[in-house]
C-alpha cells in the first residue's frame, strides 16, 4: 500500500519543498512539471494494449492535476519479444494520437518481464499544488461519467476515454488550469477516498465526503465508484467548478480539522473511510 511510502521516501523530498507527494514535480528553474508513473506489470501481461493506453492516461491526469499543458512522453518498455512490445507499443501510440501529445523517445528492451513506465512532462508558470488546501474548504469531484466497465476489470476499472474525441480530452485536461483551485489531485488507483486522503495529508488536514453527493455514472455501485479507477476524475478543493468539457463536478465534502477521511451518509451517520494519513509523506 502507499502507507509505505513516508518511510521508504525519507530524505528525498520527491517534488521539494511545497510539492512533497505531488501528482508532478516542478524541475527547478523552469515552467517545466514531470509526471511518471508505471502501469502494474500483471496488467502489462494481461491487456498489453490497454496498458499502453493507461501509461498515458495516468501521466496526462497527473499533469492536468499539476494545472500543465502536456508537451510531449518519453516510454520505457520491457517486454519477451517484439510482437508483445508491439501489442503495449499499440495501445500507448493510439493514446499518444488521441491526446495529440507525442511520444518523443524512450528505452525498450526486448527478452525480459514485462514492464512499462511512462514520464509526462508539461508546462505552467504557475503550477496548482495537491496540498494547497485548508480547513473549510469545500470538496469537488469532477468526472467523466460517460463510458463502460472496461471488459475484464468490471468494478475495478472504468473507461470513458477512449471513446473521447482529442477535443474533449483536452478540454478535460486543461479544466484545473483554467479554473486555478486552491489544491487538485486526480483520482488514482486508490480510488475517490484514498486520493481525497492524500489531498488532505498533503494540506495537513482532514476530510468528510458525501458519497450521497458524488457524481456517479447511472448503473454503477457507490461502493464500486469510490474505490474503482475512474478513467478522468479531478477532486479540487477551494475554487470554481472546472471547465471540463464532457465531464460534471459537484461538491461533495469538505476539508476539516484533523486527519483522513470520514464519510457523511444522507441520515446523518458518519462512518470512517480512511482512518488516518495514506502515504506516510506528510503535509507538501
Amino acid at each position: 500500500g502507499k502507507a509505505a511510502l513516508g518511510p521508504l521516501l525519507r530524505g528525498l523530498a520527491p517534488g521539494g519543498r511545497g510539492w512533497v507527494g505531488d501528482d508532478g514535480a516542478p524541475v527547478p528553474g523552469s515552467d517545466v512539471v514531470a509526471a511518471c508513473d508505471a502501469i502494474l506489470p500483471s496488467m502489462v501481461e494481461r491487456d498489453p494494449d490497454w496498458a499502453g493506453w493507461c501509461s498515458v492516461l495516468v501521466n496526462l491526469n497527473d499533469l492536468a492535476a499539476m494545472g500543465a499543458t502536456p508537451v510531449g512522453l518519453l516510454d520505457a518498455l520491457g517486454a519477451r519479444d517484439a510482437s508483445f512490445a508491439a501489442r503495449v507499443l499499440t495501445g500507448l501510440r493510439r493514446a499518444s494520437s488521441a491526446y495529440d501529445v507525442p511520444v518523443l523517445g524512450g528505452h525498450t528492451q526486448l527478452g525480459v518481464p514485462a514492464a512499462l513506465s511512462v514520464t509526462a512532462l508539461g508546462r505552467t508558470a504557475s503550477p496548482v499544488p495537491g496540498g494547497g488546501g485548508r480547513p473549510g474548504h469545500p470538496v469537488r469531484l469532477t468526472a467523466d461519467l460517460g463510458g463502460r466497465w472496461r471488459t475484464g476489470y468490471t468494478g475495478r476499472q472504468w473507461d470513458s476515454t477512449s471513446t473521447r474525441t482529442t477535443e474533449e480530452l483536452r478540454e478535460m485536461l486543461g479544466a484545473v488550469g483554467a479554473a486555478r483551485p486552491a489544491a487538485a489531485k486526480d483520482v488514482s488507483m486508490a480510488g475517490i477516498a484514498g486520493t481525497l486522503g492524500m489531498l488532505a495529508e498533503a494540506s495537513g488536514c482532514g476530510a468528510v465526503l458525501e458519497p450521497a453527493r458524488v457524481p456517479r455514472p447511472a448503473g454503477v455501485t457507490m461502493g464500486d465508484w469510490l474505490t474503482c479507477f475512474p478513467g478522468f476524475a479531478m477532486l479540487t478543493a477551494g475554487g470554481p467548478a472546472l471547465p471540463a468539457g464532457p465531464a460534471v463536478g459537484a461538491e461533495c465534502g469538505e476539508l476539516v480539522v484533523g486527519s483522513g477521511v470520514r464519510l457523511r451518509w444522507p441520515d446523518g451517520v458518519v462512518t470512517e473511510g480512511v482512518h488516518d494519513a495514506v502515504t506516510g509523506l506528510g503535509t507538501a
